[in-house]
């Protein structure tokens, strides 16, 4: 088992260095989407135009040898136009599926806020089920299935909020910045020369690491990472206590204690442990709660923000030891 782990985390950081090819000084955000598709589930990707969001989905799909498709939101979009439609052909006198850019391995759902909440909807079913329902035909989608969508975080206007029930199918809510001086500085002068990062891409510079296979395999081992009870009581009493904070109106439900869980394991195999540690926890809490979370108004309106409040709990909380 010990040697099933140490291979695991050498090739989760042989992922990381092949994407730190392409998408430069965002290492914590490479973490988060690795953990999100190692635990198999999907990820909110929040940032300001232009900092690579799409480019990191597309790099991780080219690594894990998986199909990519994108979807644009926007406010005419129709849920026929995400999931596919029957079309009749008369040649053979049957309904023939159309099938839409949902029916992939890795889709990237691009500023997901601006379509209605019925073009929204389209994407529960696959989110939750891994499979789509046409014309009263229900039809399965790839076992790794992953759905990273983004938003703009400084644009409301001709947007839709995500419905609560949306959000928390979610695990993980990413933050891409903008980079620091240095690494903008580098990016600036790789597109002086033929090595920027979409060409690097293109060239074949990032090597495939994975298969569905292995990947599959990636996540049955994780499985065999070791969490005490006391761990298990730990992360209960941090999502539990976001229910009774004086300061927080909606507290996070019972599958955000289990990306929490999910995530603290991916974490500590990304890290090279074989066990979940307090501080794998602590810096899940904020990715895994932090979109689950609506504060009181009259909180919001003195400034105190989420990850403030986050960082309260986790002061309160006993840790195991």
């Amino acid at each position: 088992m010990q040697q099933n782990l140490e291979q695991l985390s050498q090739l989760l950081q042989s992922v990381r260095t092949e994407v730190g090819k392409v998408i430069l000084g965002q290492s914590e955000v490479i973490d988060k989407a690795i953990i999100t598709i190692l635990i198999g589930q999907h990820a909110l990707i929040e940032g300001v135009p232009g900092v690579a969001k799409t480019l990191l989905v597309r790099t991780l799909a080219h690594i894990l040898g998986c199909e990519f498709s994108r979807i644009q939101f926007t406010p005419d979009l129709m849920p026929a136009d995400i999931t596919g439609t029957s079309v009749f052909n008369f040649q053979k006198s049957e309904f023939t599926l159309m099938p839409g850019p949902i029916f992939t391995t890795f889709l990237l759902g691009d500023e997901i806020n601006r379509a209605p909440a019925k073009t929204q909807s389209a994407l529960l079913q696959a989110m939750q089920e891994r499979t789509v329902t046409i014309d009263r035909h229900t039809y399965q989608l790839s076992p790794a299935f992953t759905v990273f969508a983004t938003q703009n975080p400084i644009e409301y206007e001709g947007t839709y909020p995500l419905a609560e029930a949306q959000k928390d199918r979610f695990a993980l809510k990413i933050t891409m910045p903008c980079p620091e001086r240095e690494d903008e500085l580098n990016l600036a002068r790789r597109m002086l020369g033929h090595d920027s990062p979409e060409v690097a891409l293109a060239n074949g510079v990032v090597q495939p690491l994975l298969t569905l296979e292995r990947l599959q395999e990636s996540r049955r081992t994780l499985e065999q990472l070791a969490i005490r009870d006391e761990m298990l009581g730990y992360i209960l009493d941090i999502v539990r206590a976001t229910r009774t904070h004086e300061a927080i109106l909606v507290g996070a439900g019972p599958r955000a204690t289990q990306s929490l869980l999910m995530a603290s394991r991916a974490n500590a195999a990304l890290v090279g442990h074989d066990f979940v540690s307090p501080d794998d926890v602590r810096s899940m809490v904020l990715p895994v709660l932090e979109h689950r979370l609506i504060l009181r108004p009259e909180y919001e309106v003195e400034g105190l923000s989420i990850a403030e409040v986050l960082q309260q709990i986790l002061q309160t909380v006993p840790v195991p030891r």
